[in-house]
């Protein structure tokens, strides 16, 4: 039982909980980080989320098991790899979505839909729309911009910049694109017995994309800087530009040149300079909205 649940654990991927950090980007910009209020039931949306994503991977796992043993990596996931039975985690599934689901319009109606909303888009991918090259990088991306949606909604903010939502959903473009070409290079001839979707992708094809989705991605968070003055006048947040042009330069290096990428959530929680990056980032966002 207790190795059950560790495997249950283990294919809920808690490390991939840090995308839900996105919850949380209304709080800190509206600056109601200090709202004990604010903060508490950002936190709770943010959970929620983080069960809503657990949800989806498993049963993501449950409609690939076959072409995760195909894979040089995903083959040693619990489902693939047999360790965890079906029937265990189908019924980890339900709890998962009786749980979630009702905990989430008990806290908040709009929040319950945009969770409702969640799933029913990232079930729709698993079971369909992830067959479909850039149309599945594209759903990848809503997921982020609901999951900042949430936080906009639990707070009820009238102020949070319309360039974060943009921004937002050319990173999570960039993420994504990344990501798939870190596949192929990985799976070379076997990509699209794991994954039919990479057929329609080509290295070339991808490297454009990145180039054009990079330079999006930073022009639309500058103009979120141009826009964010926290005073009349005050233009204190494009201190924050140098550290988001580092970020996704290292980002775009270590999918190029280290061929890394394949599990984003990784290059955060392993690589320094990127760590360093983001940590130098959200302290001047930070002392800008709270203290300046």
């Amino acid at each position: 039982m207790i190795k059950t649940l560790q495997y249950i654990w283990a294919s809920m991927r808690p490390r991939q909980w840090i995308k839900n950090i996105f919850v949380l980007a209304a709080l800190v910009f509206d600056r109601q980080l200090i709202s004990l209020d604010s903060l508490w039931i950002t936190l709770v949306a943010t959970l929620l989320f983080c069960l809503a994503s657990s949800l989806v991977y498993l049963i993501n796992d449950l409609v690939d098991i076959e072409s995760d043993r195909q894979h040089p990596t995903k083959k040693h996931r619990p489902l693939p790899a047999g360790k965890l039975s079906k029937q265990a985690a189908i019924t980890a599934a339900a709890i998962l979505a009786l749980l979630t689901l009702p905990t989430a319009y008990l806290v908040d109606f709009g929040l319950g839909l945009t969770v409702t909303l969640y799933l029913v888009l990232m079930l729709a991918y698993s079971f369909w729309l992830k067959h479909y090259p850039l149309l599945d990088v594209m759903i990848i991306a809503a997921g982020f911009v609901l999951r900042v949606t949430a936080g906009v909604i639990i707070i009820q903010t009238q102020q949070f910049s319309p360039w974060l939502f943009v921004s937002t959903v050319f990173l999570a473009l960039f993420i994504g694109l990344g990501k798939r070409r870190a596949e192929i290079e990985l799976l070379e001839t076997d990509a699209s017995a794991h994954r039919r979707v990479l057929d329609g992708y080509t290295l070339e094809l991808l490297d454009q994309l990145l180039t054009i989705v990079l330079s999006t991605t930073l022009m639309t968070y500058c103009l979120y800087t141009f826009s964010a003055a926290i005073r009349p006048g005050s233009y204190y947040m494009m201190l924050t530009i140098p550290f988001v042009i580092y970020g996704l330069f290292r980002y775009l290096y270590l999918v190029r040149i280290k061929q890394f990428g394949g599990a984003p959530e990784e290059i955060v929680l392993t690589d320094r300079p990127m760590q360093t990056a983001i940590g130098l980032w959200g302290l001047t966002v930070l002392v800008i909205i709270y203290l300046l």
